[in-house]
């Protein structure tokens, strides 16, 4: 294992996922069902499901898009993004 690599990806989620509305339904579902560890186990499942579908559709890209076309295009999606929530558009 590249533990270069995993460590990046693991800070860049890490921090990425603090205090983010994942976490808040998390809270919830648990104050509400009263059962931590059964909303543990959804919960890391569910995670484990996006990335794995994250993964999946990189490594389909990544044999056919540049990497450096990947990191413009979503630096300009989230410039948009970032545009269109300062001026209440969405």
């Amino acid at each position: 294992m590249d533990w270069k690599v995993f460590l990046a990806t693991f800070a860049a989620v890490f921090v990425a996922e603090l205090a983010d509305k994942t976490q808040f339904v998390g809270i919830a579902m648990t104050v509400k069902s009263g059962k931590p560890f059964a909303v543990l186990v959804g919960s890391v499942c569910a995670y484990a499901l996006v990335t794995l579908i994250s993964v999946l559709i990189g490594t389909f890209l990544g044999k056919y898009i540049k990497p450096e076309l990947v990191r413009y295009s979503a630096a300009l999606l989230f410039i948009i993004l970032g545009a269109l929530i300062l001026f209440k558009i969405i």
